[in-house]
């Protein structure tokens, strides 16, 4: 798993030195750790890599210092965070990552007793401390979880109330869904979607471009791209995160969406084009979960394999579906698809 890198920070900040190998993660173009390790660098730590793994040290403890990313960085921005709240002095991260999950670290790292704020919205600065104490925190709901469900409801005709839902966090992709005619109302923390009317209020067709956040979030790309199988129009789709991540869109087009892929950031989709079963492979995560989206809203059974990769980041998310009264069944490789 990608994910597995954010152990660089604490574990060095902690105990002085780690050992830990080149992430995996979904093949949506390159994904180098290189900021993570220049971070790690900025600290004062001594990194070597050899044969798939990053060997580091910090001698005496990590120092804190400036860490100037040149982009963007999620993780990076939230692995710095981790090293450099047990660091020596202090510290400033630029530019710092906004996602909502960035601000839920920040916020957990200050009830362990952590120095850390954030002075502008890309900008945040640490006191390192000797030690952090234990405590108790409830995780930020999951927005590419709520956007997920709020496409299926959209291809699907249906209705649906998401609670533990912040719209905050989702001000970009509700934008884009509001432009495509998808009727959203939503309170503090509760989001409801009612696309039963889509026939009399057929979706219209958009163009979207994936930011950081604020912006359209890379993640929200795939499942939209399916609704927009489903508008009337062409629209178009820049992705300027990752150079791979439209490639599942090949998949798509098995299913009788009509796509054009022009270069590696940009897509043509036109709509509205009705989708059928078919036999499609899953490369990644999030086009995984918008397969099962493309298939809620087919005509005919679709079989879907790979489907490891969406359970890594969708809890249960066959079991949700078949409470909302879809039929999904999880099949081992080989098994014939139900009738």
């Amino acid at each position: 798993m990608r994910a597995s890198f954010i152990l660089l920070g604490p574990l060095l900040t902690r105990f002085g030195r780690v050992i830990i190998s080149n992430p995996g993660g979904d093949r949506i173009g390159r994904r180098p750790v290189n900021l993570h390790v220049d971070a790690m660098r900025a600290l004062g730590a001594e990194i070597e890599y050899r044969n798939g793994y990053y060997f580091a040290k910090a001698p005496g403890r990590l120092r804190g210092g400036p860490i100037k990313f040149p982009q963007i960085t999620v993780m990076g921005t939230e692995n710095a965070m981790l090293a450099a709240v047990l660091a020596d002095g202090h510290t400033v991260i630029e530019p710092a990552a906004q996602e909502p999950e960035v601000d839920d670290l920040i916020a957990f790292l200050r009830k362990m007793g952590a120095q850390v704020e954030r002075i502008a919205p890309d900008r945040i600065e640490i006191e390192g401390r000797r030690r952090l104490r234990g405590a108790d925190h409830s995780v930020v709901p999951d927005r590419i979880e709520s956007g997920t469900f709020i496409v299926a409801v959209g291809v699907t005709h249906g209705r649906i109330t998401l609670r533990g839902a912040p719209c905050d966090h989702l001000r970009a992709f509700l934008n884009v869904m509001g432009e495509m005619g998808v009727s959203i109302s939503c309170s503090a923390d509760t989001i409801e979607v009612d696309a039963t009317c889509a026939d009399l209020n057929p979706l219209r067709c958009s163009d979207i471009e994936t930011q950081p956040y604020p912006g359209l979030a890379t993640d929200l790309q795939p499942p939209t791209c399916v609704l927009l199988t489903q508008a009337e129009g062409v629209s178009h789709v820049h992705e300027t995160v990752f150079e791979d991540r439209l490639e599942w869109l090949g998949e798509l087009r098995r299913m009788g969406a009509t796509v054009e892929i022009s270069d590696q950031h940009h897509a043509v989709i036109h709509g509205p084009t009705p989708l059928h079963g078919a036999d499609v492979e899953i490369g990644d995560l999030r086009a995984g979960a918008s397969l099962i989206l493309a298939a809620l809203a087919a005509d005919g059974v679709t079989r879907i394999r790979g489907a490891h990769h969406v359970h890594r980041g969708y809890e249960k998310i066959d079991a949700k579906f078949l409470e909302l009264g879809a039929r999904i069944e999880r099949l081992s490789e080989g098994t014939q698809p139900p009738a």
